[in-house]
């Protein structure tokens, strides 16, 4: 039996989404208070619960291992070249949100890693800065909002108008898309390896969200929503937020 086409598997992806984001209307008052839009909270709780049974057993584990058996050069080697197999995509949402700039370096570091497989960054060498951007910071710019707040399996914290983002990068970067990739998923690979990168670097601290905080998901809930604010709307103070402040607070 064939598997569904990429493209079609998308489009139902994207369907469904803007189905469950059609289910929840946010009023003017609770737009106006700044709260986070979470209409799906019984839902979300239940995701987040089943994440946490997944990190403890598998990822967290995982990722220790992965940052402790490997040299650290290997680890960014593999790092460097997630990041390398994304810039065709960043190049792509560079040039829809209108931003040259961005889409130049992006071309940049893409042509200058090419000559070591991506397996490096001679580009930060040559000065030319980082890229990271996606379809959810598109929607972004060219206007929708955030939506309401959701909770991904395995992926974890988002939002409507990220996941839709999440999908439309998955199936939209040149190299997934290619026909005949040199290996198929290649691109999913490196995902996960970068984010095991993450996890087991950073495991103090994720586990001190997941599993020391009075509420872990009131408090990934609140540091992804104000961190997301915060990385789109740059320098605009009304974005700045204290990731250890009490969601519970008056």
């Amino acid at each position: 039996m064939r598997s569904m086409p990429r493209p079609v598997f998308a489009a139902t992806l994207l369907v469904l989404i803007s189905l469950v984001s059609a289910c929840a209307t946010q009023t003017a008052e609770q737009r106006a208070s700044g709260d986070i839009f979470d209409p799906f909270e019984r839902t979300n709780r239940a995701i987040h619960d089943g994440n946490k049974v997944l990190d403890r057993a598998i990822f967290r584990p995982a990722s220790n291992g992965y940052v402790t058996i490997f040299p650290p050069s290997v680890v960014t080697s593999f790092s460097h070249f997630s990041q390398y197999l994304s810039l065709p995509g960043d190049i792509i949402n560079a040039l829809l949100q209108g931003d040259l700039k961005t889409a130049g370096n992006a071309t940049a570091r893409f042509v200058i890693n090419t000559t070591v497989i991506g397996l490096a960054d001679p580009a930060t060498d040559f000065e030319i800065p980082p890229v990271d951007t996606d379809f959810g910071e598109t929607l972004h710019v060219w206007g929708f909002k955030p939506g309401a707040y959701i909770e991904l399996p395995l992926l974890g914290p988002s939002n409507t108008r990220d996941a839709v983002g999440i999908v439309v990068d998955l199936f939209t970067n040149p190299i997934s898309m290619a026909s005949n990739p040199p290996i198929d998923n290649l691109g999913l690979y490196a995902e996960v390896l970068e984010r095991m990168d993450s996890r087991g670097n950073f495991s103090d601290t994720v586990d001190s969200i997941l599993y020391d905080s009075a509420d872990s998901y009131a408090q990934a809930r609140i540091i992804f929503t104000q961190n997301r604010r915060f990385e789109l709307e740059g320098d605009n103070p009304d974005a700045y937020f204290d990731p250890y402040d009490d969601p519970y607070a008056n």
